[in-house]
């Protein structure tokens, strides 16, 4: 957006670029198609059945980072999440775990992996594609460095057929599409997200209508004068003038009176 609004608005600009935008040549890229529902079973697979050194594992929020790096917490991997709302101190002890290797594998937000600099990633996974090429090459950058090959894992649904063209675009040649023998790919969707669903919200007491108050006595106060079953009914509160018996009543502790 910021280079097409440059374009737009300045006449003949000189570009100073720092970085390298151009993906490592020593990454080799694989596309592994797989429904939603499906992601996390198919991505214990490879890990089960690929050399791996650690790992890490990009997801689209802050939530399925959490979720999924309990998840292979359970299956046995020592892994961490690294996201947004963690605590600086809890941030810096995955980052210091991954590298020293206390954690195999590292599930991460894209802001919450910059700044990462490990040079002994062996895979990068793309549990969700990336929304931009650029992105998906910064991503893909964290693995095949120090002058060692790399391997880079994207999951891919139905929906990102056109994200796929986009980042094979900026590549400059296709993708190779694998899949995994003796997974099973057939499996339904459950009905409900049980996987990545957040805890439902403890239901609130319903309130009382007029009606149930009433049927309850809530809503009637048995020391007001008005009511007909209180000991202060017919007769006037303290201090104020009331009628009884077509006579006035006033506080004997007025002067005068």
């Amino acid at each position: 957006d910021i280079k097409t609004l440059a374009e737009d608005i300045l006449r003949d600009p000189v570009t100073v670029q720092v970085g390298n935008t151009a993906p490592p040549v020593t990454v080799s890229h694989a596309l592994y198609p797989v429904e939603q529902h499906l992601k996390t079973a198919l991505l214990l697979e490879l890990l089960q059945h690929t050399d791996t050194e650690s790992v890490l594992v990009f997801t689209r929020t802050k939530h399925r980072a959490k979720r999924l790096g309990e998840q292979l917490e359970k299956a046995g991997y020592k892994a961490a999440s690294l996201q947004g709302n963690l605590s600086q101190n809890r941030r810096q002890a995955a980052l210091d775990g991954f590298r020293d290797g206390s954690y195999q594998i590292l599930v991460a937000t894209d802001i919450a992996a910059r700044g990462i600099d490990v040079s002994l990633i062996s895979h990068v996974v793309n549990y969700d594609i990336p929304d931009t090429p650029e992105a998906y090459v910064h991503r893909i950058g964290r693995t095949g460095r120090a002058a060692k090959s790399g391997d880079a894992f994207t999951m891919v649904t139905g929906e990102d057929t056109l994200m796929v063209r986009t980042i094979e675009k900026k590549l400059g040649a296709p993708l190779e599409r694998r899949t995994v023998a003796g997974f099973d790919y057939t499996v339904p969707a459950p009905k409900k997200d049980a996987e990545f669903a957040r805890p439902p919200r403890e239901p609130r007491p319903p309130r009382k209508t007029t009606e149930a108050k009433k049927s309850a006595g809530g809503s009637i106060n048995p020391f007001k004068a008005d009511h007909p079953g209180s000991k202060s009914a017919g007769r006037p509160q303290q201090g104020r003038p009331g009628a009884v018996a077509g006579k006035t009543i006033f506080n004997s502790s007025r002067r005068g009176k």
